[in-house]
């Protein structure tokens, strides 16, 4: 076989009509690279935000979509440590959609035998932007209370997975009751609030008055502004993103005189910066889902016939976890 089918970008649009199914020579690896016979395409909010030419990487068209992916190597080159057959997570700014990839071979990892495919593929980008601001940014000490906004979302669903294992009093805030309700199947100990205006009072009165000690914020605008008054003293206040289009802005004396600080974090450009420590990020996300603390959320699986319905979900904001596109399904 030569050919493969691959959901490829070829006009940016704000509707998918740039987005098309089509059949593509397999690619072939370059040197340290490998071919991925890909298994399972886990889609996140970048992705879509790409089709639109509105993430901050911009590839050029035309492209093949999805940063994350898992599946089983085909080619190796030789001496790399990886063989034919190994089960792999893999991923690039692009190229996850398809049935089969190029992926660097330092970028890959190896598949928990804990976690299936689909598991795999929502493991790596969200667990370690949680990992990065929980351990790394937040210095997050078991006992100490954290509260998740857009809780549901892939990468807070990994924040409140993450903050049980570290041994974290969780509270997740989500913005509808069938979004709490899942939370609330998935991970019992959370507390699960409704992320709307009007939290700060919720989370005071769950903290005795006291207030979160870390706050995990991928949405800003209004969120974040309330969020600066339901915060503890010397407590972390982690800028994931601004999924709700309004970056905000705090006065310096509001840090100064609550004494909490606002904290930025980029897990990717972390591991750029501090080689050593992102190897050891990896490493540890894959010890603990090899121990089972950690378990990615799959919301649903797609075949790749079914590409467009996945991506409007995330749209509709109905997914809780991770979409996945099982690219030789049918």
């Amino acid at each position: 076989m030569t050919m493969m089918r691959a959901v490829q970008v070829q006009e940016l649009s704000d509707d998918l009509s740039g987005v098309r199914l089509v059949e593509l020579p397999i690619p072939e690896p370059r040197e340290a690279e490998v071919l991925v016979r890909i298994e399972a395409a886990a889609l996140g909010f970048p992705d879509l935000l790409m089709t639109r030419g509105r993430y901050q990487a911009k590839p050029a068209l035309p492209f093949i979509p999805g940063m994350e992916c898992a599946g089983t190597i085909v080619k190796a080159p030789t001496g790399s440590g990886w063989r034919e057959g190994d089960a792999v997570i893999a991923g690039g700014l692009t190229g996850s959609v398809a049935q089969y990839g190029c992926f660097a071979e330092t970028g890959l990892m190896r598949l928990p035998s804990r976690l299936s495919f689909a598991q795999g593929a929502s493991l790596r980008a969200a667990y370690l932007t949680a990992w990065v601001a929980l351990v790394r940014r937040g210095g997050a000490q078991a006992g100490e209370t954290l509260l998740v906004h857009g809780a549901a979302g892939g990468v807070g669903l990994a924040a409140v997975d993450l903050g049980i294992a570290l041994g974290l009093d969780v509270i997740a805030a989500a913005s509808t009751e069938a979004k709490r309700e899942a939370i609330r199947a998935l991970y019992g100990s959370a507390r699960v609030i409704d992320g709307a205006p009007g939290f700060r009072e919720e989370v005071l009165a769950l903290t005795g008055g006291k207030g979160a000690d870390l706050v995990f914020d991928p949405v800003g605008g209004d969120v974040f502004d309330e969020s600066t008054r339901c915060i503890a003293f010397d407590g972390r206040l982690l800028v994931i993103g601004f999924a709700g289009g309004r970056i905000p802005q705090v006065g310096a004396n509001i840090a100064l005189i609550k004494g909490f600080s606002v904290v930025g974090v980029r897990a990717g450009e972390y591991g750029r910066r501090f080689p050593e420590r992102g190897v050891e990020n990896n490493s540890a996300i894959l010890a603990l889902a090899a121990e089972g603390r950690i378990s990615p959320s799959v919301h649903a699986t797609y075949a790749l016939a079914d590409w467009e319905q996945a991506f409007s979900a995330m749209e509709l904001r109905t997914v809780v976890g991770r979409s996945v596109i099982l690219p030789h399904a049918e």
